[in-house]
């Protein structure tokens, strides 16, 4: 896959999730000012949140895919995260305010008005959501942005949020017309406080991803094991390796180690091996960046002590000869 359509993938991401959330602010908004509840108004909070956090992810995903430079050694990639981590910072604050509400508004019940306007809504809002949440998914397969599939995350959780709204709304159109009729006004609280909780686990996690991710967490283990795998395959490339380290920026794996190679290896021999290394474990890793060091071998290696031949270097010169 070429970094073009991946750049192309997350932009189209960023767009589809800019317009859901404005056709979701507009119907969402028409809902709170017509039925007056406190899920509607938590579903709208979110849609709010949804809607800023498009136009950041917009404006964060065309800066991380500007190239490294002075300022920036390593590029943009972590602006992806910082995105990440503010959207599962503001939900989870969202979460903590409307319990708050709702748990207030068990001891001040009333009736929620035009609870068919309410179901209508949600049952729209739910529509777009998942819709939205088909697309982003599929976008952030292609492109490995963290910052799309948190969008992606945060468009499945309103349309879960939306169905169950509209389940409310149904159980309190149904009980209005039964002896269970007082129970109404308490449907909205509870639901309230049922989506908050749901809002909250899925938030915290994301918040905790993002979080690791900037504190440079090294790349997933099974990409840590491909490069392990890789570096054995050319074993006979070098003599050792070491300091393997990896971090994670944004949808890229930077992968950086240190080479020990025999000691009388020509500088063109020695970027040979070093840049066929860093081929197969970039062609191992998808979206991988990689740089190694390569470093001439111990003068008091037991080989050149004894004035023995290296094997290391017959090796070594052996493979760039089949390659």
């Amino acid at each position: 896959m070429t970094e073009t359509r991946r750049r192309r993938a997350t932009l189209l991401a960023a767009k589809i999730s800019l317009w859901f959330n404005v056709l979701l602010f507009i119907f969402k908004l028409a809902a709170v000012l017509i039925v007056p509840s406190l899920a509607i108004a938590t579903d709208f909070s979110i849609t709010v949140v949804g809607l800023t956090v498009s136009v950041l992810l917009y404006k964060s995903l065309k800066l991380s895919s500007k190239p490294a430079d002075l300022l920036h050694n390593y590029g943009y990639g972590k602006v992806e995260n910082v995105c990440e981590a503010l959207e599962g910072i503001v939900l989870i604050g969202i979460a903590l305010l409307m319990s708050i509400q709702a748990t207030g508004a068990f001891f001040k019940p009333h009736h929620v008005q035009y609870p068919w306007v309410g179901f209508g809504s949600s049952v729209m809002s739910l529509s777009f959501n998942f819709i939205g949440a088909f697309f982003l998914f599929r976008l952030a397969r292609i492109s490995h942005s963290p910052a799309v599939k948190a969008e992606a995350v945060h468009y499945t959780l309103e349309g879960f949020i939306s169905s169950a709204i509209a389940c409310a709304f149904l159980v309190t159109i149904w009980l209005a017309g039964t002896a269970f009729a007082f129970a109404g006004p308490y449907v909205d609280p509870v639901v309230t406080l049922v989506v908050s909780m749901a809002i909250s686990v899925p938030s915290i996690r994301l918040a905790k991803s993002a979080f690791t991710n900037l504190l440079d967490a090294s790349i997933e283990e099974p990409s840590k094991l491909e490069a392990v795998v890789r570096l054995a395959q050319n074993a006979e490339l070098y003599c050792n390796f070491e300091e393997l380290r990896s971090r994670n920026v944004g949808h890229k794996k930077l992968i950086e180690l240190k080479l020990i190679l025999p000691r009388r290896l020509s500088f063109e021999e020695s970027h040979e091996i070093a840049a066929k290394i860093q081929h197969d474990i970039k062609s191992g890793i998808r979206h991988s960046e990689v740089t190694t060091l390569a470093v001439p071998c111990a003068e008091n290696c037991s080989f050149l002590k004894n004035g023995e031949k290296c094997p290391y270097l017959e090796f070594a010169r052996k493979e760039l000869r089949k390659g």
